[in-house]
């Protein structure tokens, strides 16, 4: 009988294949492609049995979490997988005692959490004590900068492998396998759009091409095949080409230029071809500081705000704290006086070298320093009206020599 929770049983020997990704994910280290130097380093760890806790970094699609079963099955290990999305405390707590039992019978486990970003420093600390006794070994993925966002104690318990994206031709690779597996044919430009909207991405490349497939029924794979299965039109954008750096000038000076309708159309010509948001948030802060700068001293806070709500929130949201941003930075008033007064104090150091710190200037921590004259005759500049000391703070050999020219936008701070 059927289980009477299934409205519509399947069949016994009915179920659907699993994904084509799934499929095709690598069972042994010869099977992967890419991450040539990784995957020898990560190769003599399992061989040599001490396997250490590892946090795997790297873009989606670069095979984190196929590094993961692989290092787990070449150390014998049983191995636990979990999303730092929606697991907590109460989940980690169940898999350490779990794993001490284990343990105890001779078996490692190894704790794979996907995301490990997203866990915070809490859940990070509850990890920390197993991973220093060895109850379980922990293999992190992330595709954040991890120097950033794991806490510093697991970080320098763990080792760090810094994952590429395939590029073009490993790429091509990974979909020559899931086509013959699927036993499809494809175009050549239907095949050069799938390698160029997948980024990278083994595993949006293998969804795109079963879709793509499914479509195209006995037929061949066509450009629009690929184009209705990815559901976007082919982007003509490569991160490291030339359309790439094309873009991103026309975003910054579009910004520049005070134009809005242009700025938000080169970011969206960015962010729906796939760059990383972070990227295009960085490009934000500095077009802030660079110039908008003193004109409208809020710009920086407004990029740096709409930075930290992008990595918060993440795609597809995030495009609308960048697209505020780039709004407000492409209608404010513009002043480089940040960069021109940069660069004219680095040209006045390559001048005259490093010139001493004026005396009455130095700290005088110790006696024998007050005894040098470190600290003498210094004006504390609150002492004296409108809190402005009259004294020198250039070297003695630079009085006078100016690298802040103010721009007639400037805003004085509290205007």
């Amino acid at each position: 009988m059927a289980d009477q929770g299934e409205l519509f049983p399947m069949p016994a020997g009915s179920e659907p294949p699993a994904p084509l990704a799934t499929r095709l994910r690598p069972k042994t280290f010869d099977q992967l492609v890419g991450q040539g130097e990784v995957v020898d380093v990560l190769r003599r760890l399992t061989r040599s049995g001490n396997l250490p806790s590892i946090i795997l970094w790297g873009p989606p699609g670069s095979g984190k979490t196929t590094l993961a079963g692989l290092l787990s099955t070449e150390t014998n290990a049983r191995m636990v997988a979990m999303s730092a999305v929606t697991a907590g405390v109460a989940d980690l707590r169940k898999v350490v005692a779990e794993a001490r039992v284990h343990r105890r019978a001779g078996l490692r486990t190894v704790l794979f959490i996907d995301e490990i970003h997203r866990f915070n420093k809490a859940q990070q600390d509850a990890i920390l004590p197993h991973v220093e006794d060895g109850t379980v070994t922990l293999i992190g993925a992330t595709t954040e900068n991890p120097s950033f966002e794991v806490i510093s104690p697991l970080l320098s318990r763990s080792r760090v492998f810094r994952l590429e994206q395939l590029n073009r031709d490993e790429l091509r690779h990974v979909v020559e396998r899931g086509r013959e597996e699927l036993r499809a044919t494809i175009e050549e430009g239907a095949m050069d759009a799938l390698l160029e909207v997948a980024r990278g991405d083994a595993r949006i490349a293998l969804n795109g091409l079963e879709a793509a497939a499914a479509l195209a029924g006995e037929g061949p794979v066509t450009l629009e095949h690929v184009e209705r299965a990815m559901q976007q039109r082919h982007l003509l954008y490569d991160r490291a080409g030339d359309q790439h750096y094309d873009i991103v000038s026309a975003l910054i000076k579009s910004v520049r230029g005070s134009d809005p309708d242009a700025a938000v159309y080169w970011m969206a010509r960015m962010l729906e071809a796939g760059e990383d948001v972070m990227f295009v948030a960085r490009r934000l802060v500095i077009l802030a500081a660079e110039d908008i700068g003193l004109a409208d001293p809020q710009a920086l806070p407004v990029a740096v705000a709409a930075q930290q709500a992008a990595h918060f929130v993440g795609m597809p949201e995030a495009v609308l704290p960048l697209t505020e941003a780039a709004l407000y930075l492409a209608l404010a008033p513009k002043s480089n006086s940040a960069l021109t007064s940069y660069g004219a104090a680095r040209e006045l150091i390559q001048e005259t070298g490093n010139e001493p710190v004026p005396l009455h200037l130095r700290n005088a921590p110790t006696g024998l320093m007050k005894s040098m004259g470190y600290g003498r005759g210094y004006q504390y500049a609150h002492d004296f009206e409108g809190g402005v000391a009259n004294q020198a703070h250039m070297p003695e050999k630079l009085k006078g020599r100016k690298v802040y020219t103010p721009n007639p936008r400037d805003r004085k701070q509290g205007k």
